[in-house]
């Protein structure tokens, strides 16, 4: 499952273990061919993993605050502090090799 995060449940939510944060808008088409990618991930890694989405036109605190300027973006996050980003579509293998560099 990915957990829909806003500005105020970001920072706790991605406080622990190792966590998958996809910022993404609905105008995007580029995060719309990766949001199902993101999903899939999610139900094969959910157990490693905790998923989230951050809408960034809803909360653009959170996004300014990661200097997020491009979408999708996807940050991933063990124990709190940021591991990787990543910038732009990416396939289902690709983003699965590096979330299994984390957990």
């Amino acid at each position: 499952m990915v957990k829909e995060l806003t500005d105020k449940t970001f920072k706790e939510e991605t406080a622990h273990g190792v966590t998958f944060t996809d910022f993404w808008a609905t105008w995007c088409g580029p995060c719309r061919m990766q949001g199902p990618v993101v999903e899939k991930l999610a139900e094969e890694m959910g157990d490693k993993v905790s998923f989230g989405k951050v809408d960034v036109d809803a909360n653009q605190q959170t996004a300014a605050e990661l200097g997020i300027m491009s979408i999708p973006t996807m940050i991933i996050k063990k124990d709190g502090a940021i591991v990787d980003t990543i910038i732009g579509y990416h396939s289902k293998e690709q983003l699965e090799a590096k979330l299994n560099q984390y957990v």
